[in-house]
């Protein structure tokens, strides 16, 4: 039997009133680079027209600038402090939230390589005076830009941090793996030390931690939790075709899988597309034929496309944010240490050919997206009836992942799961008071209650079928039980 679940039109009488307001949406930008480029002559238009590139890209929909730092880059004089202070300056003035990126890094830090700085160098193997300098240092630069008005919304605690973090470059062919009792207390440290810079300041950041390619973000973030990382705002992924063995429907389902069982927000925090296979400058491009993806060739509208079906991947599937890495790294006169010009300039936002006119894919964030709906699914229990309640369902993601109920705050003999999913989205779920999980409480032919997500409105469902309002979701507490388990093979195999 199919039931349909309908547009709420009234709160339920007794719950604790509106619903959780849904994470704002990230339309992000990676402008790391911008202030670098200025000072080579960069110029950015639009329609012809030269402007300033943090008053370009608010006006074309972002609100999110991303900004990293270095701990001490002699090779450039970017990306420290006095350069962050200006990206962050200028991006407020337009009205855009900022994402601080911290490398603890001389150099980058990504994937590949976590490269322990130098002045830190003599006390890497001293977990308990590393984890203190790295306090130090993240808590005095936050501070820093309080003092003038500059805390970031967002704080990443480590770029992509598949690799342990702070070592050496040959670690990856000499060590077995992340020792994690050592990895634990770095990152630990970082995230107490943000937490610590937002508790007098008007703004608390939010803290992220960043994994490369969605193949690696669960096993990387099962192992954290298992040794204690788990206080944590947001998961941020890249995703980069060329470096990952998932498609975008790969992509979509990682994150609908992270945000349900952890207590965290996702979002792809590096992306990028070319709209040209062409050069501007003898340096190499990164990104060549062999990143992209089938139905979307190296053109202008091939790189839009890219990014509004990203883009709606991640919303359909829950996550709440996407950021562009470099679209304004455009070719000039300069220097990198890997040649004169730009390695990105054909996967920027900016066509050399035309004067650097603007792409049409930095417009991205002003299509019109089908936008995931809130769903809660509720049941009423007797008086005193206080035992864990677990849903399964195939939305969750995962075969072998029960989440648990809670009771409403206004209504406590109503208890509830809330989620979003894609309007239309056809579902299965079932409820269970006691393990193993092979018996159902509500009786249906084949063990499950089927259902329609409504194309409008908020609505919840009873485990009876009833339809009615608005219900605040279920957040567990930062280090906490992020409320789920494994289900046994009894419950797995309906």
């Amino acid at each position: 039997m199919i039931r349909f679940l309908f547009p709420a039109l009234a709160i339920l009488t007794g719950a604790a009133g509106p619903a959780a307001a849904q994470a704002p949406f990230y339309f992000g930008a990676d402008l790391s680079y911008v202030n670098e480029m200025e000072d080579c002559g960069a110029v950015y238009r639009v329609n012809g027209v030269a402007m300033d590139p943090y008053r370009l890209f608010a006006g074309a929909g972002t609100n999110l600038v991303r900004v990293r730092i270095w701990n001490d880059a002699e090779w450039t004089d970017y990306s420290d402090l006095d350069d962050v202070r200006e990206t962050i300056r200028r991006a407020k003035a337009e009205g855009m939230e900022v994402l601080l990126d911290f490398h603890y890094s001389d150099d980058w830090a990504d994937g590949d390589k976590q490269i322990v700085p130098k002045a830190w160098r003599p006390i890497r193997d001293d977990v308990p005076a590393l984890s203190q300098a790295l306090y130090d240092y993240t808590l005095g630069v936050l501070t820093a830009l309080e003092a003038e008005g500059l805390m970031p919304d967002l704080v990443q605690v480590g770029n992509e941090t598949n690799p342990e973090l702070m070592g050496e470059l040959d670690w990856k062919e000499t060590r077995p793996g992340i020792n994690w009792p050592r990895n634990a207390a770095l990152l630990n440290a970082g995230i107490r030390a943000v937490r610590d810079a937002g508790r007098t300041g008007a703004v608390q950041p939010l803290v992220m931690l960043h994994i490369a390619q969605p193949e690696n973000v669960e096993p990387w973030f099962a192992a954290a939790a298992e040794h204690g990382v788990t206080d944590f705002d947001l998961i941020g992924v890249s995703y980069y075709r060329k470096w990952s063995t998932q498609g975008l429907d790969g992509l979509g389902a990682t994150i609908n899988r992270l945000r349900h069982r952890y207590p965290a927000e996702v979002l792809v925090v590096e992306t990028s597309y070319p709209f040209t296979n062409e050069g501007a400058d003898t340096s190499p491009n990164l990104l060549g034929p062999d990143t992209l993806l089938p139905g979307y060739p190296a053109t202008e509208d091939g790189q839009f496309r890219y990014m509004v079906d990203l883009t709606q991947t991640v919303k359909s599937n829950g996550g709440v944010g996407v950021v562009y890495w470099e679209p304004a790294w455009v070719s000039t006169h300069c220097s990198t240490r890997w040649g004169v010009g730009s390695n990105w300039e054909n996967a920027t936002f900016f066509d050399w050919r035309r004067g650097n006119e603007l792409t049409r894919a930095a417009q991205y964030a002003r299509h019109s997206y089908v936008e995931p709906r809130p769903v809660t699914i509720g049941l009423r229990r007797q008086p005193g009836e206080t035992e864990p309640l677990w849903l399964w369902g195939d939305f969750l993601g995962s075969n072998d992942m029960v989440v648990r109920l809670a009771p409403d705050p206004g209504d406590p003999e109503l208890w509830i799961f809330s989620t979003t999913l894609a309007p239309g989205l056809a579902i299965r779920y079932q409820l269970f008071d006691r393990r193993p999980f092979d018996r159902g409480l509500i009786p249906e032919t084949d063990g499950f209650v089927h259902a329609v997500v409504a194309d409008q409105g908020s609505t919840m469902i009873h485990a009876s079928g009833e339809t009615s309002g608005k219900f605040e979701s279920e957040r567990q507490p930062a280090g906490g039980d992020y409320g789920y388990v494994a289900a046994p093979a009894d419950a797995r195999s309906h």
